[in-house]
């Protein structure tokens, strides 16, 4: 599928966005008192920051081959 130089721009913005509020939320989870209650959100929260990353890189590589 072909996207757009813009299309990619906006998709990199939108995911370093969501990549920020990741990793606020992981800070807030483990900072607090009963970090230990929150594992599993934790552990969901790395896994989609994970995702995104990769997503990004793709997007990267996609834009300079473009």
């Amino acid at each position: 599928m072909e996207y757009s130089k813009d299309d990619l721009i906006e998709a990199k913005r939108q995911i370093d966005s969501t990549l920020h509020k990741l990793r606020e939320t992981i800070k807030t989870f483990e900072s607090k008192e009963n970090s230990e209650r929150y594992k599993s959100q934790i552990t969901l929260a790395k896994r989609r920051v994970r995702a995104f990353e990769i997503a990004n890189h793709l997007i990267e590589n996609e834009m300079e081959n473009s």
